[in-house]
């Protein structure tokens, strides 16, 4: 067995230029090399190799069998090497056919998923996106494996380690079915507290959120009847129901079904924010698909 550490790449490249040229001078030319230099770096290849591997022939130098059978093997290792330190290709969307792996709530389906993918996939057709469920607490460990691209997490609660990048900020609305016998007008804090109302918790079965923190400040408490795990549920039943909610503008403006009105007590909105690990940050497929979510929300 060849000790791998008394051979450096110098001394491989100046092999696989003399098996080329057959000739040390031409060599040194093509190697910016002296004579002496190539000589030298033939002298210890034959060393290591323990075979003479360029013999003395009528016109220049002969290869050994075992020069031969070095050949193509060693001009494979060093194309391969060459493009794995080479720089990274500029990414082109229309060839490619990459597979991109997104964690996401319902309600980032809603605003970030959905508004991008027409484009994306008029940009990059051969391309493949999976969106799978936004777990807060397996984000950083995903993303660290590689087993997702990006998540969608609002800010604040971001899992820490991971690069991020806000893309918008969101507000609180108070929305009810169209014709609701209670909201035909911005509703006074005693009316509203009087509402029944649904609230989400991602966490299942809470009954208080940022709006009961605002209350509370007050002095003052809503009546949530129901509570729900995802955002698109709650749509649906103030819809059809007489019930209403706190809800995040952006997954109701555009809703006809709906009437919106501005609530009767300020609560906090939140930014959300498109998270990935350092191990992808600098790779060109990557970085395209992050600023292309990011000028499409």
């Amino acid at each position: 067995m060849i000790n791998l550490r008394r051979l450096d790449l110098n001394l491989l490249l100046t092999l696989d230029v003399l098996l080329s040229e057959h000739n040390v001078t031409r060599a040194a030319e093509r190697l910016n090399l002296s004579q002496p230099s190539v000589s030298v770096h033939l002298a210890r290849l034959r060393d290591i190799f323990g075979d003479p591997l360029l013999l003395p022939g009528p016109r220049g130098m002969r290869p050994t069998a075992r020069a031969d059978d070095l050949r193509e093997p060693l001009r494979q290792a060093l194309a391969a090497l060459e493009r794995a330190v080479s720089p990274a290709a500029p990414f082109d969307p229309a060839a490619a056919d990459d597979t991109w792996r997104v964690a996401a709530s319902d309600y980032s389906e809603s605003t970030v998923v959905q508004p991008v993918l027409a484009g994306l996939r008029s940009a990059a057709p051969g391309s493949r996106l999976a969106v799978i469920e936004v777990v807060p607490s397996r984000v950083a460990k995903q993303a660290e494996q590689g087993d997702i691209d990006l998540a969608f997490h609002t800010t604040e609660g971001a899992p820490p380690g991971l690069r991020r990048r806000a893309l918008f900020t969101e507000r609180y609305v108070l929305a009810a079915r169209a014709g609701h016998p209670s909201l035909k007008r911005k509703p006074t804090l005693a009316q509203f507290c009087a509402l029944e109302q649904v609230i989400v918790s991602p966490d299942g079965g809470g009954f208080s959120g940022p709006t009961d923190a605002a209350l509370a400040e007050r002095g003052l408490a809503r009546r949530v009847v129901l509570s729900v795990p995802h955002f698109l549920f709650v749509r649906s039943v103030i819809e059809h129901t007489d019930l209403v909610a706190m809800i995040p503008e952006r997954l109701v403006r555009d809703s006809r079904a709906l009437r919106i009105v501005e609530p009767p007590v300020e609560v906090p909105g939140y930014e959300m924010s498109m998270l990935w690990h350092e191990r992808a940050h600098r790779d060109p497929a990557h970085q395209w698909l992050r600023d292309f979510i990011a000028r499409s929300v």
